[in-house]
């Protein structure tokens, strides 16, 4: 009972990125193998779980599948019509229950189906392996029976999901449950351990130590939670050294285990791209944005569904650039296309320079108007509804004021000042900006000081729950806590105003609004550089110096950059000129996500329990190309600020589901 024998590592043939293996090993090592010389049709049905249907769907797309001979796929729990003349492709869980049904399908004098191809998404404990032995009709009719070992979602080509959306409250809670934060860390660490299977890779395993090991404090459950992780991913690992064939015998890559307490500033502060833009201002479900096109023969317009996914090179290209730079690029392309197209020239005529919103409506009538431009003129109607909801909101003046206090610029005068004149700035924005605050000063928002400040925004009470529970995932630490002394309150505003973020050397000039950068960004950086504190990120499996002497290598190709301004240098408008290639322009984005990857050094891994957030992601595809290392971020969901506040709100909330709690 193992994995096939095919070599799926990056280091045997071409170098594929971590969604491209994924998608391989689904299409070719499950569907293709089970094309069988004695099968009278080329045509199967795959048959799925609720969890397999969700891993299949993030990796591929139906006509993947379609291409690999499905012509049908099936919920493993719906009532099937038998098919006795088709084999069957089972992809499914080793759970008792999907066992119980499969043997149900296949066993007797009418099974539904001719043969059965069964894969699983994770190890199948022994007892159900000898269940499934034990039903003599059943097995002459199995074609195959594997461990897959691939139980994420590849949500991104550098980006997976364990699909534990209840991390948070089930390990953060108030409440400390040891039975429910098992189970939810064993499936995760089973979940994990199925990456490093399904890429052939061996990592060492380092985590966040918990914080409180010292003779006057005792250690939460909720504080050992990276520990607990990484030995879980440990004993999987050590399982699969002795089942999968050709798994590495020695180390051959990095994983770090953090959870949300590492930074708890970067899923509620704005984040100012286009992708994080969209997700957070656009109530978008998942990647699937619907919008208003006109209606057929003139009729009223029509609601268009589309998915924001690499397929798309406008996305690919403008996701990860700031909101404004992408505006600017989107009025550029608009311009080009009429500037090289006669009939729109024509139409144009000589009326002068027109704004986006003209060029759009202007090339929309032509009858050139293809596929390209439907996609281009999606941005640019994307990009519009969130600039005017810049405008409409105020974020601009909000967004400065959420940054400089995370550098220190700012301090709880100016956030009075703000919350004082700013009455039309919405609630869920009010409770991110004292959200912020709490973080950085958490004794300002304590009993009184914190009812007042609740007053003053008028907010609820249940909105101060999401305040106050920011303390169970670990306050700020004891350097950044101010006095308590005696005469603290009297010297408090001759203080220097704290900074929760050092200012990182520009390698140019900057976006406004662009200089807050997850903490993740510099833990990889001091992790890639051998600089990680050993202490504070123990390993589970010390490093050998070979090891050291490889890193060292791969760390030495990049020099540090050459000495800049420690300020983001801001222009008088909100935007910098863009500069030939950025690392996100069109041509660069195209450039590198079709380069060279077998120039790349080992992979990092980073793994973040309590859900990571977009631009935790984007850090992982920049430092990709600046380390020349593919970092792959995985975590328990990807949650945007609305999703974050009403999880955080479930930590105290027993009674209530995430329905009721939506802001």
């Amino acid at each position: 009972m193992s994995l096939s024998d095919s070599d799926s590592s990056s280091y045997g043939g071409d170098y594929k990125n971590f969604k491209q293996i994924s998608r391989d090993r689904l299409l070719l090592e499950m569907l293709r193998s089970a094309k069988t010389g004695d099968s009278k049709s080329t045509w199967k049905v795959l048959i799925m779980d609720k969890l397999t249907v969700k891993i299949m769907s993030y990796s591929c797309k139906m006509a993947d599948i379609t291409e690999e001979g499905v012509s049908l796929v099936e919920d493993l729990y719906k009532r099937r019509q038998p098919l006795p003349s088709m084999d069957a492709i089972y992809f499914i869980q080793p759970t008792k229950d999907n066992v119980i049904v499969f043997l149900s399908d296949m066993a007797g004098r009418s099974p539904l189906y001719r043969k059965a191809f069964v894969f699983f998404s994770s190890p199948i404990p022994r007892d159900l392996v000898t269940q499934i032995k034990r039903d003599g009709t059943v097995l002459p009719r199995i074609g195959a029976l594997r461990e897959m070992n691939l139980e994420y979602f590849a949500i991104d080509s550098q980006g997976f999901i364990t699909n534990n959306e209840r991390a948070l409250e089930e390990l953060f809670g108030d409440e400390e449950d040891t039975r429910k934060v098992v189970a939810c860390l064993n499936v995760m660490a089973t979940r994990i351990a199925t990456v490093f299977a399904s890429l052939r890779e061996f990592p060492f395993v380092r985590y966040r130590a918990a914080k409180s090991l010292d003779a006057t404090t005792m250690t939460t459950l909720r504080d050992l939670i990276p520990t607990k992780l990484a030995a879980g991913v440990w004993d999987c690992l050590m399982k699969y050294k002795k089942t999968i064939p050709n798994f590495p015998e020695t180390e051959t890559c990095e994983l770090l285990i953090l959870d949300r307490s590492v930074d708890q500033i970067a899923p509620i502060i704005h984040e100012w791209t286009y992708d994080a833009m969209c997700r957070d201002l656009l109530n978008m479900e998942g990647n699937k944005y619907v919008h208003e096109v006109p209606g057929k023969t003139g009729g009223p317009p029509e609601k268009k569904e589309v998915l924001l996914e690499d397929h798309d090179p406008i996305w690919l290209e403008l996701r990860h650039a700031h909101i404004a730079d992408a505006s600017e690029r989107l009025h550029e392309k608009m311009t080009n296309f009429v500037s090289k197209n006669k009939a729109a020239q024509i139409q144009h005529g000589p009326r002068g320079e027109l704004s986006t919103r003209d060029l759009q409506k202007m090339v929309q009538a032509l009858p050139q108007y293809s596929e390209q431009i439907d996609k281009l003129s999606l941005h640019v109607e994307i990009a519009g509804k969130i600039n005017k909801i810049i405008r409409e909101h105020g974020l601009r003046e909000l967004g400065q004021l959420e940054q400089d206090l995370v550098f220190g610029d700012a301090g709880m005068k100016d956030v009075i000042k703000y919350l004082s004149t700013k009455d039309d700035t919405t609630r869920e924005n009010k409770l991110r900006l004292l959200m912020i605050l709490a973080a950085i000063y958490p004794e300002k928002i304590e009993g009184e000081k914190g009812e007042n400040l609740m007053k003053l925004a008028k907010l609820q009470p249940d909105d101060m729950n999401a305040v106050n529970n920011l303390r169970l995932l670990g306050a700020a630490s004891d350097a950044k806590k101010s006095s308590t002394g005696p005469f603290s309150l009297k010297f408090d505003m001759h203080k220097k105003k704290r900074a929760f973020r050092k200012e990182r050397p520009s390698e140019e000039e900057q976006w406004q609004l662009s200089r807050f950068y997850p903490i993740i960004e510099e833990l990889i950086e001091k992790l890639s550089k051998r600089e990680l504190s050993k202490e504070d990120y123990p390993c589970l499996n010390d490093p050998s110096p070979t090891f050291h002497g490889t890193s060292n290598n791969v760390a030495s190709i990049h020099q540090p950059p050459a000495a800049h301004s420690m300020r983001s240098r801001r222009t008088p408008t909100w935007a910098r000129p863009r500069a030939s290639d950025d690392g996100y322009s069109s041509d660069s984005v195209l450039r590198h996500a079709s380069s060279d990857f077998k120039k790349m050094g080992q992979r990092i891994f980073v793994f973040i329990v309590g859900g990571a957030t977009r631009s935790e992601l984007r850090v992982c595809h920049k430092l990709t190309t600046k380390l020349k290392r593919e970092i792959i971020l995985g975590s328990t969901s990807i949650d945007d600020p609305p999703q974050f506040l009403t999880k955080l709100k479930l930590l105290t909330a027993h009674e209530l589901t995430l329905d009721d709690l939506q802001i």
